[in-house]
């Protein structure tokens, strides 16, 4: 069942539960992955469904800090709520040992020996660790691989 699917069920379980933060929370996926759906030339697959719900956590995350600076509790609440109810959607996060040991073998793969290569492992560990690991996490990772080599 497609990630859309799922979604719209547990809107529907939501709405008959009354869970109102939970369900504004799953209108803000499906509201995102109709608008991508307008756009030319453009297929909703699986990859593209964990990128628009990263997207959306990292805002309500940034959206949650920028309340906390302001003291506003009750919103910084609400964005940490719906943050981690659309993690729910998400694939399970790897460990940095595992991240590690895949980087290094991309890092062999293309035979990257310096900092300037940096870019190419970090689009290809991207693409092959899609929402199983945070960009910056990534980035991190592969510039003290290739700054220590």
């Amino acid at each position: 069942m497609a990630l859309f699917e799922i979604i719209n069920n547990d809107i529907k379980t939501a709405m008959l539960a009354r869970e109102k933060e939970k369900l504004e929370a799953l209108r803000s996926i499906k509201a995102a992955f109709l608008l991508a759906k307008t756009e030319k030339d453009f297929e909703l697959t699986e990859d593209k469904e964990i990128t628009i719900i990263q997207k959306l956590v990292k805002q309500r995350k940034e959206a949650a800090e920028i309340y906390k600076t302001n003291n506003r509790t009750d919103l910084c609440d609400k964005e940490l709520f719906e943050a981690s109810v659309l993690e729910k959607y998400l694939p399970a996060k790897i460990s940095d040992e595992e991240l590690k040991t895949i980087i290094k073998d991309i890092i062999n793969n293309l035979g990257a020996t310096s900092i300037k290569e940096m870019g190419k492992v970090i689009g290809i560990a991207n693409k092959q660790l899609n929402g199983k690991a945070e960009g910056k996490t990534i980035a991190d990772i592969v510039k003290s691989l290739l700054s220590a080599t």
